[in-house]
This record gives structure tokens, sequence and C-alpha cells, in this order.
């Protein structure tokens, strides 16, 4: 069945229409006459595969992995980074004028790296083969090299069999350092640990939760900032970016006095917003992050930081006007209406929202409209070759 594809959705999939049906197909780009196969019909579309391209698009490249087509781990390796960055701006601003929020975004941060960025990467192990799988099936693609990956930990993966894993899940991080993390879920048992140091630099090796060889986390550094991530704790995983996020942290809280940070984890943003105020709280319902923070303060020598270890929606008290500003970097779910009422009827003076789901961000900054004015809306390309995107938004009290 031979179908044009029109344009792409919010995932980086495109769309094409059958007697007026649309139909979603991985891998298309705008442009693009392709030979498809339905493999789901819904009410109102259609999800197809793609078989063979009829005519590319003149958009289309040729993707630089060979897995591409088939790997669930990038969506957009088969158009240029210009027209990634075009779609995801496109992408934003469509969502915007759909909830009739007044602002165009025209700003977006490149990654210094559109390839080899990623610090950290997980891959399935299935009958001693290492690779992802393709999207929505658990068929394995084998790689032994992932070009979002940076090159240290590509060498991992390489050499990632000599441990004799014959099924699970591998999980590989690396630092500035070059040093490597690894965390294991299997049953099998871990074999040859001395053979895989000998070409790297291995610190911590953990299966099953439980630290087996060296430390369960190492030391990062971005922006002369020091960061203890463990080997299940969220980082950020393009330092390229994370550093140009850092800048605008910074440069945000230059002339607070008193900055509370929400969903904070391990510290990060607080530790940066303390360079210039006076005081800053942390929030965090995960024990283990604040752990994490309260060490993070110590490694940075920050005397103006204190953390606690608490459901946010729990502790709405502590949101109030003696806090000039507010961070706001909350997990994929967004921040709830309660506290962006509390934030609202404390009439704190500046919110710096940070966000990687665009939809919930939208219907969050819907909710701030009637008493915050948005200055400032940036992309970030934390995530080059995949639909995802990093934003960073600044809204100012309407006085």
């Amino acid at each position: 069945m031979n179908v044009e594809i029109v344009k792409f959705d919010n995932l980086g999939r495109g769309i094409g229409y059958i007697n007026d049906k649309i139909i979603f197909v991985p891998k298309t780009v705008p442009g693009d006459i392709v030979n498809l196969k339905i493999i789901s019909e819904k009410k109102n579309y259609y999800e197809g595969i793609l078989l063979e391209i009829i005519k590319p698009s003149k958009f289309r490249i040729t993707p630089v992995c060979s897995y591409f087509n088939k790997c669930g781990g990038c969506d957009l390796m088969h158009i240029s980074l210009t027209e990634s960055l075009e779609y995801k701006l496109n992408k934003i601003n469509e969502m915007i004028q759909k909830n009739r929020i007044n602002y165009d975004v025209t700003d977006i941060i490149k990654s210094d790296f559109s390839c080899n960025y990623r610090n950290k990467v997980t891959l399935k192990i299935v009958d001693g083969n290492v690779g992802y799988f393709e999207n929505n099936t658990h068929i394995l693609v084998k790689i032994n090299y992932c070009y979002l990956c940076m090159d240290t930990i590509n060498k991992v993966i390489k050499d990632i069999h000599l441990l004799n894993i014959n099924n699970g899940e591998v999980v590989i991080r690396t630092n500035y350092n070059n040093e490597i993390l690894i965390n294991v879920m299997t049953m099998d048992e871990i074999k040859n640990i001395d053979s895989l140091m000998c070409n790297h630099k291995i610190v911590g090796i953990i299966k099953n939760d439980e630290c087996i060889y060296g430390e369960n986390y190492f030391i990062d550094k971005i922006n002369n900032y020091l960061f203890k991530v463990s080997y299940n704790s969220f980082f950020q995983v393009n330092p390229f970016i994370c550093s140009k996020l850092f800048d605008l942290i910074e440069k945000h809280t230059f002339d607070s006095k008193k900055v509370i940070d929400l969903y904070c984890g391990v510290g990060t943003l607080s530790i940066v917003a303390s360079k210039n105020a006076s005081y800053v709280l942390g929030v965090e319902i995960v024990s283990n992050a604040i752990l994490d923070a309260n060490l993070n303060k110590n490694l940075n020598q920050k005397n103006n930081l204190e953390f606690l270890c608490a459901d946010t929606k729990k502790v709405v008290d502590k949101i109030s006007n003696e806090y000039d500003t507010l961070i706001l970097d909350p997990p994929r779910s967004g921040v709830s209406k309660t506290i962006i009422d509390k934030i609202k009827i404390e009439k704190i003076k500046k919110v710096i929202y940070v966000s990687c789901n665009p939809s919930t961000l939208i219907r969050d900054l819907k909710l701030f409209e009637d008493s915050y004015t948005i200055k400032e809306f940036k992309l970030m390309d934390m995530f080059p070759n995949s639909e995802h995107i990093e934003s960073f938004v600044v809204l100012k009290f309407n006085n």
C-alpha cells in the first residue's frame, strides 16, 4: 500500500492518510512516498510499519547508524540536525498555539555533539547478545556500537560479553574522567570481572542492587561542580547541554536572595543556584537522592544550602513569599495544581521551570497564565537524534 507522508507527529513518526483516516508510520519523513503495512487499526487511526521507500523526501538523509531502521534507540537520524531542530521548535509552538498561550518560541540551544553525547545507556541482553529492542517489540537488535553513546561506553559494549551474562539488562554509565559504572539485572552468575577491567576504568559493578565490585557510585564534574552519581540515580545524560543548563540557572538566579528548589533530586540545580543566592532550600521525596544531595553539598563546599526529604505536595507550606525565586524540575507528570495554586497565592516573583515533557509543561504554563508572564522560553537539544526535548522557562509574577 503506497502512502505519502505529509508531516511528523509529536513522537517523531510520519503521518499519512488512508481513505481520510490518519496513519502513523515510524522512520518516515514528510515528503516520502512509501509502501507500508498496517499493523493496528483503532477507531480514529491506523498504525503502520515501513516496508519500502518508493520515493524519498528531499528532507531524508542516510542515517549514519546501520541499525537505525530496526533499532528503537533513535527517532530522527534520517533527517538533518537542522531539520530536527526545526521539527522540535514547530512541535512546541503548535502545542503552545493549541493551548492559546501567548508566546512564540524561537530559541533552541544546540548540543555540542549530535552523536556520542550520552553518558548513560540501557541495553538488553538476550541469549548472550547485546542490543536494543525493536520499537514496541521484544525482538533484539544486536549491536556493538551506539552512535548516541560516548566512546568510553561503546568500548565497554564491545567487551560486555566477557562477563558471561546470557540474559538480562545492563546499564553503563561514564563520567568526565572516563570512569565506568556498570549496573546489571540478571539471574546469571557474573564472571571474568578482571578481564573487563584490563581495558576499562571500571569503578564499580552492581548486580541486582548489590555491589559486587568496587563502589556503587562515581563522581562526575560539570562546570567545575562535583556530583556523586549513584548507579541508580537520575543525572542528565548529555553533559554538554547540562553545562548550558547550569549557565542559565546561574544567569537567572544572579539577583536572587532566597531560592526554593522543588523536585531537587541529588541537588544539582540547588547547588548551582547557591552560587549567587544567600540561601537555597531543596525538596525531594526520594531519601537516597537527599543523601546524595547532602554529600554533593559538602563536595562543593556549600554552606548556604539545606535539603528536605519530603513529598512536595505535603509540604506546600514551605512555599512562601520569603523566597524570591522558585525552581521546578519535576518528573514527566509535571507539577500538581495544588502546588501551582500555592505559588500564585504567595506571589513568588520568579519561577524557573525545567521540563523534559512538553505536554505537562504546556498544561502547567496554562495554569500559571492568570498570574505569571513568560519572560523566557528556550528549548535545549538534550537528546539529539531523538524526538525528545528539554525546555527552560522563566516566569515573572504580574505585579
